[in-house]
């Protein structure tokens, strides 16, 4: 029975993912897609202040094309082009490659009249001698000045400003229930239920993380759900679950975020065959966890719950880190106190109520880097009975045990990130994620071109399989009693429900399908297409 029903979700999901023309939209998606008439975004247009503009031209796509289509002179086309080229250094282009695009976009006095040339002199040499994010620094700053000005103003002239004001409007529609179709339960959260649900307009697939309201406020968990939910606004990484929409329902909150079809490590380590990964494998998933908390602690946010349950892998093999519910960020040159997280992954700081900052975070990086090797925790036996006190004992006093599975490099690894002393510790001497990811296990990983997801996972799920528990297997929640919402709850419940996520919704609108791009094409501001 178990069987016959996994397989039966598995192929209903497959058939709602990719099946028939409208590869999942629902009949009606032009209507819900349809942009206003620019008259109805006036509003909008007073409403958005000029930095809020500048900064949609910056990282949302959607501001960033219709800007660079508004440069109308050779000049200004440039330097609108020049900003993304300076941020990314095409990581797809070979060196060589990626040198001569730099060398002719960069180093032309015709195309950059407005740089100084000592600051050209600098930046060519350091990109012959080590090409890096912050290469074009001094560039850039010099191009967004010239851009914030005369050809910004030009730009909100403009009828492609008038087009981003409609995606805009179209963008701050209510969500509700009925944006989605609704899939099997994938899932329990600490709140409710997980499921698979699929966006009507556009047919990209999402996991609907629902909050039921009266378990929240029985357990009093309003601010730690509302900092969750927060928290995933801020981050927008490849290695980090993200953020899509937040609505409620009459008895839920719900987060949609990023589906991971893969199942978590804990499912890949303990139910594939023997328990554990070859080292090729862990260093792998490693490495993209590094890079998730790279992203995270950039904006001064601590994880502090990283265990293998809570990593995800995507239907290409690819991880993010998942459950931000006890993420927190930590104000600039401060640190905090907390004895958060979970009984065996603790960091000694953490257990002993000591102040810290992300060192929390690379403890538990070699907390699973050893489960994921030797196929159970370091300081705790799979499934050994111990009280919570003498798992703290152990990781406070006891040395940890490797076994043969551990070739040198990654024994030396899980050592320098397990040290007691945070100030000892691997990611803790001042350059963070730099110091782990120079650890000689890492060697043979290009982080650029993981950065750039062109690596290929030593591990590719099944799409044939389904990586969690079955239906019937799933626990149900209770019901809560005694628990009644009244008007009270209204102030948290507005601050939660914010409907869509820039960044993620303009990515599934972009990539759902040329069909919606060409559609608004033939119905553009004054006859004119404005999408590339």
């Amino acid at each position: 029975r178990c069987k016959v029903n996994m397989l039966a979700h598995t192929l209903g999901w497959m058939y709602s993912c990719g099946g028939g023309k409208r590869n999942g939209r629902s009949k009606k998606w032009k209507e819900m897609l349809k942009l206003p008439h620019i008259s109805q975004c006036e509003e909008l247009r007073c409403s958005i202040g000029k930095q809020k503009r500048m900064r949609a031209c910056e990282a949302e796509r959607y501001g960033a094309m219709l800007c660079r289509w508004g440069g109308s002179d050779c000049g200004r086309k440039f330097r609108l082009d020049f900003l993304p080229v300076s941020t990314r250094l095409h990581p797809q282009l070979q060196a060589g490659d990626r040198k001569r695009c730099v060398y002719r976009c960069v180093f032309s006095a015709a195309h950059l009249p407005d740089v100084p040339q000592d600051v050209v002199a600098g930046c060519r040499e350091r990109l012959e001698q080590s090409p890096c994010k912050e290469l074009f620094n001094d560039c850039t700053k010099i191009v967004r000045d010239y851009l914030s000005g005369a050809p910004f103003s030009s730009y909100q002239e403009s009828m492609h400003f008038s087009r981003f004001l409609q995606w805009k409007w179209l963008e701050r529609q209510p969500v509700t229930k009925n944006t989605f179709r609704h899939y099997r339960v994938l899932g329990k959260g600490g709140f409710g239920e997980v499921c698979a649900c699929q966006v009507r307009a556009t047919g990209k697939m999402y996991a609907c993380k629902k909050l039921e309201k009266k378990r929240v406020k029985k357990r009093k968990g309003e601010a730690m759900a509302l900092n969750e939910k927060r928290i995933l606004e801020k981050v927008n990484s490849s290695f980090v679950v993200n953020l899509a929409y937040a609505y409620e329902t009459k008895d839920a909150l719900c987060l949609v975020l990023t589906i991971m079809n893969g199942g978590d490590l804990k499912f890949h380590i303990y139910n594939m065959g023997n328990s554990g990964f070859d080292e090729q494998r862990a260093i792998f998933y490693a490495a993209e966890i590094c890079c998730g908390l790279e992203d995270l602690h950039r904006e001064r946010i601590v994880y502090r719950d990283l265990k293998p349950e809570n990593i995800l892998l995507d239907d290409r093999g690819h991880i993010r880190i998942s459950d931000l519910g006890l993420a927190v960020q930590i104000p600039e040159g401060e640190t905090i106190r907390g004895r958060v997280g979970t009984v065996g992954y603790m960091a000694p700081e953490v257990i002993q109520n000591e102040s810290y900052s992300v060192s929390p975070d690379w403890w538990g990086l070699g907390c699973l880097i050893f489960e994921m090797i030797q196929g159970q925790s370091p300081f705790r036996k799979r499934k050994e009975r111990v009280k919570r006190e003498e798992v703290d004992r152990r990781v406070r006093e006891d040395q940890e045990e490797y076994s043969d599975k551990f070739a040198e490099e990654a024994k030396d690894i899980c050592r320098q990130l397990l040290v007691k002393d945070p100030k000892e510790r691997l990611g803790c001497q001042g350059r963070g994620a730099i110091e782990v990811k120079q650890h000689p296990i890492f060697r043979n990983i290009n982080f650029k071109r993981l950065e750039a997801n062109m690596l290929d996972p030593p591990f590719s799920p099944d799409p044939r399989a389904v990586y969690c528990k079955d239906v019937l297997d799933i626990e149900q929640f209770s019901t809560v009693k005694g628990v009644n919402l009244d008007p009270t709850d209204d102030d948290f419940y507005h601050k939660f429900v914010t409907g869509s996520v820039s960044i993620p919704w303009q990515n599934e609108v972009l990539h759902a399908d040329d069909v919606i791009i060409q559609y608004h094409n033939r119905h553009a501001v004054c006859g004119t297409a404005v999408v590339p």
